[in-house]
């Protein structure tokens, strides 16, 4: 992927993730899929999502364990991002997301050592946009029907991030 292309994909999702507060979290555990709402920082996509948790949540142990996640948004449009996920540990990288927020809903402060900070490198993102009805109805008739023009509809585009 050329600079410019990966530009514009970067581009497109920060536009289509913009202003969306709360995200939907998937890891993967020995059940299964897990998905829970995470707080979405307040910083400008550049290819990486972050979010803060704490070490005794289950999130930390299903990361260690299989660092593949998805992060869904439901704003405008759907979008869907699939990654590896990190966990770091750094206080300096942490206090940068703090916010007082963190506070009620992690029950601790910035300097808590059980405090980690999940870092999605996005590879892939998918994205349905929510505006066009008429394409949405059209993708929906198709599928009932099982005609393969259902494809022609592209209600959903993919961007290759990586």
């Amino acid at each position: 992927m050329s600079q410019t292309d990966h530009e514009k994909a970067l581009e497109t999702v920060r536009k289509l993730i913009k202003g969306i507060d709360i995200a939907m979290l998937t890891t993967v555990t020995s059940e299964g899929l897990v998905s829970r709402p995470m707080k979405t920082q307040e910083v400008e996509f550049d290819g990486d999502l972050y979010f803060l948790t704490t070490k005794d949540s289950s999130k930390y142990e299903e990361l260690e364990n299989n660092p593949h996640v998805n992060v869904g948004y439901v704003g405008d449009s759907y979008v869907s991002i699939r990654g590896k996920a990190q966990i770091l540990q750094s206080r300096e990288k942490i206090k940068e997301y703090w916010n007082v927020a963190y506070e009620k809903m992690l029950k601790t402060t910035s300097d808590d050592p059980n405090l980690i900070l999940i870092k999605v490198n996005a590879e892939t993102a998918e994205y349905w946009e929510t505006g066009n009805w008429i394409k949405s109805a059209l993708a929906f008739v198709y599928q009932l029907s099982g005609k393969k023009e259902a494809q022609d509809t592209n209600i959903n585009n993919i961007i290759e991030l990586t």
